[in-house]
């Protein structure tokens, strides 16, 4: 069954639960153990973001080929999860969506290798969608800039200096486009015209900044334990996320005695950090950047052509703003 926020839209909560059993199924690997753990991952309740968002943007084409539409929203989803298990592994985090995760399990290296795995069932997938050099291209130059994404935040790992324009670099290649990539898809296998297909990459950007936004929030806010998300383990390990980086333009000072301890930084230091982003405003002001791409990306759906999805894909970008489902 899939996570309760689709029972709103009930023909995507269709189509995500074709998809459930297909993504299983192309999972096949000789090593059993590491199998039953992706597997355990994919069925833990994961909200499936990626593809809904796909499957809405594909009804504003004509073309709705149920195979090649499922493998595309298979595409995303396991790109998504291979990114999860290498992120895991750069986090040292025990557990996702409440399954051990596999490097704690089975150690970093094989972590690595399930990841790279998936992106190879990931292209698989793709191939499945189309072979036009250039769509397969894009694909490949997608998966570059996520991974640079998420490489690029080393230089900035401890800097008190980062800026909003750092922070929202580094989201853009990590986080939004992955979203940019699921919204624009959706409209390039329905066999949109270039117009949506080019506004259908504008909205996922937007929603994926915003998106990414409120997940660091949760950090701040007292909802990470709520959320089963580890609690500041982006401060620990020397990621200055917005809610932070607003903070610290309010008073920096305030913050330097704590964050100059870089990897000695206490527990007790950590909830200093904590309470002081809060204190000065950074958690209202990140919230309030969410609402303004929020508002955007509603703003960009509205340039949409006139189809019943609209309704849906407005309702579904507000439900973005609630991270307490």
């Amino acid at each position: 069954m899939v996570h309760k926020i689709w029972q709103q839209f009930p023909q995507v909560e269709q189509q995500l639960d074709q998809l459930q059993p297909y993504l299983l199924a192309a999972v096949k690997l000789p090593n059993q153990s590491i199998q039953r753990q992706i597997v355990a991952l994919l069925q833990s309740g994961g909200k499936l973001l990626r593809p809904g968002f796909f499957y809405l943007f594909s009804e504003f084409g004509d073309q709705h080929d149920a195979t090649t539409l499922r493998a595309g929203a298979a595409a995303l989803e396991l790109l998504h999860v291979a990114t999860l298990i290498h992120d895991d592994v750069i986090d040292h985090s025990p557990l996702r969506r409440g399954v051990t995760t596999i490097h704690t399990l089975y150690g970093s290296r094989n972590a690595i290798y399930a990841g790279d795995y998936l992106f190879t069932i990931y292209f698989n997938e793709v191939l499945k969608t189309t072979h036009d050099l250039a769509e397969l291209q894009l694909n490949i130059d997608s998966m570059r800039t996520i991974l640079i994404g998420e490489l690029e935040q080393m230089k900035l790992n401890y800097q008190c200096n980062v800026s909003e324009e750092d922070y929202f670099r580094e989201i853009s290649g990590k986080t939004a486009t992955l979203f940019w990539l699921s919204c624009r898809q959706g409209a390039v296998l329905s066999q949109c015209d270039t117009g949506v297909v080019e506004l259908a990459g504008k909205i996922g950007m937007t929603i994926g900044k915003a998106f990414q936004i409120l997940d660091d929030i949760l950090d701040y806010d007292g909802q990470s334990q709520k959320m089963q998300k580890p609690v500041l383990e982006d401060l620990k390990e020397g990621v200055y996320s917005l809610p932070l980086i607003l903070a610290m333009k309010n008073d920096g000072d305030a913050f330097k005695p704590y964050l100059n301890k870089k990897t000695a930084m206490t527990v007790t230091d950590v909830q200093t950090v904590q309470r002081l982003v809060v204190q000065h405003q950074g958690v209202n002001q990140a919230r309030n950047r969410a609402s303004e791409l929020t508002q955007q990306a509603l703003s960009l759906i509205d340039q949409l052509p006139e189809h019943p999805v609209k309704t849906d894909l407005k309702a579904l970008t507000k439900l973005l703003l609630k991270r307490d489902e």
